[in-house]
């Protein structure tokens, strides 16, 4: 089983901002998807043979409980000494986490393993919750002009991507699932 997890903020409000771009990757990925949501797991899921896509609805930074309570109900992360987690296991064939990334140019992806938060604070909660940094990452670029100018990031992520960067987005993530393929 591999577990998808797009980051981003529900509601209305940040539907279409550049700190949702994990969930508008995921939507793009598995178009006119049932999403059910899973209190239990405090996300929308929507799962297929050997997939769970995973969208927490915890907020941003507190994405790792969602996350967590996932991989410990599937019995994904194996422990020691009983009730306790191995710390630094290796989860990168199990789990993939999709997120908007400051320091990436806009229409650039970058796939990581086993990398530290760099900031990003829905990683940092899944780093905390799981106790591993030792997964997979698709990082998706939103750095721009606007952010070269020096607005803040935290107001900068949250601002809606322009239709034109919505239009890009969309060829950008075909592209990429060309190359590759989650299966």
């Amino acid at each position: 089983m591999k577990i998808i997890v797009g980051l981003g903020n529900p509601g209305i409000k940040y539907e279409k901002s550049r700190h949702n771009v994990g969930w508008i990757f995921l939507d793009d990925l598995i178009k006119n998807a049932n999403w059910q949501e899973n209190k239990k797991f405090k996300a929308l899921i929507y799962k297929t043979t050997n997939i769970f896509f995973v969208k927490p609805l915890t907020y941003m930074n507190l994405s790792g409980e969602s996350v967590k309570k996932i991989l410990d109900y599937y019995n994904l992360i194996p422990k020691k000494f009983g009730l306790f987690s191995k710390k630094e296991q290796d989860l990168s064939e199990i789990l993939t986490v999709i997120h908007d990334d400051l320091d990436l140019d806009f229409g650039k992806i970058k796939i990581v393993k086993n990398s530290r938060s760099a900031g990003h604070h829905g990683v940092d909660s899944i780093i905390r919750h799981l106790k591993t940094k030792n997964f997979t990452r698709i990082k998706i670029g939103i750095k721009n002009e606007f952010l070269k100018n020096h607005i803040p990031p935290e107001k900068f992520v949250l601002q809606n991507f322009s239709h034109e960067e919505q239009e890009q987005l969309k060829i950008l993530f075909s592209e990429f699932k060309t190359k590759n393929p989650f299966n």
